[in-house]
Parts: structure tokens; C-alpha cells; sequence
């Protein structure tokens, strides 16, 4: 259901073509990069994790990992992801398929400046065997985020 819920956000929106139902699974960087014919860096990979327990996204660059001082010195807390098994329950999709797009209401999304450096990335859509094709001008109009920060490290 969660594929269908971005499919139909971005059919609402125009974008419906931008939005890839690939043959491959897409459930891990390297394996969204092969499945669409791109860099491990221009995957947008989108974490869950809960602050003051309180759902949020935070969708970085491929190669990059959340570097805790960094997470700290945002947020004050350390990084605590949301368990596996817990996220859809949170969020709105399954790991594997989880992006800023068609999620729960009460989800808090951000942005890591690491994406800024791409002209074309590609989150998740719903599901492991998903992408959409945007910019990231595109993702910060379309996933209703609330900042950019810089979170990340290489």
C-alpha cells in the first residue's frame, strides 16, 4: 500500500512518471544504485529515528553515515533509530521502501546538505523495489521537509 500512496501523491502532483517500479529490489544503496543505473552516492536514503519520541526522517546522500556529534549538536540527544521492527508502525512504510513522501502525519522530515551536491537523486518510493527520479530542489519542494541540515559524514 505504501507504493501506491507515493505513486498517487506524485500522479497528483504531475510527477507520476518520475516515480519507478524497478524489476530489482532497491531495499539497500547498493542495491538501488544497480537496479536504476546510478552512483551509491545519489541514493537518498532516508533513516528513522525518534527524538523527544517523536518520528523523524532525515534523507542523506548514499555514502554518507549520521555522525553522532553532529546528530547531538542538532537535535541534543544522541541518535536513537527507530527499531526494525517498529518503523512502519511510525512512519508509514516498511524499511527498505521508507522516503519522506506519503508518510504519517506526525513525522518530522529533514534534509542533509549532502545532497545538495547532486543534480539528479533518487529516493525510495514506498517500498523495496522503488525510486523516484528528482532533483534536490525537486525533493525539498515535494517531501514537506521542515530544514536542511548537516548531520552527515563521508
Amino acid at each position: 500500500m505504501s507504493y501506491e500512496n507515493v505513486k498517487q501523491y506524485f500522479e497528483h502532483i504531475g510527477m507520476g512518471q518520475r516515480v519507478m517500479d524497478l524489476r530489482k529490489s532497491s531495499a539497500t544503496v547498493e542495491e538501488a544504485a544497480e537496479a536504476i543505473g546510478c552512483q551509491p552516492c545519489q541514493i537518498a536514503k532516508t533513516m528513522s529515528f525518534l527524538v523527544d519520541d517523536k518520528p523523524i526522517l532525515i534523507v542523506t546522500a548514499g555514502d554518507t553515515k549520521v555522525d553522532n556529534k553532529k546528530f547531538k549538536g542538532v537535535f541534543h540527544q544522541k541518535a536513537k533509530m527507530i527499531p526494525w521492527d517498529q518503523v512502519e508502525t511510525y512512519i508509514g512504510h516498511a524499511p527498505g521502501g521508507v522516503c519522506p513522501f506519503a508518510v504519517k502525519p506526525d513525522v518530522t522530515v529533514y534534509l542533509d546538505v549532502s545532497l545538495k551536491r547532486f543534480q539528479r537523486i533518487y529516493p525510495a518510493a514506498g517500498n523495496g523495489h522503488s525510486a523516484v527520479d528528482l532533483s534536490p530542489e525537486e525533493l525539498a519542494a515535494y517531501s514537506n521537509f521542515t530544514d536542511w541540515i548537516d548531520v552527515c559524514k563521508s
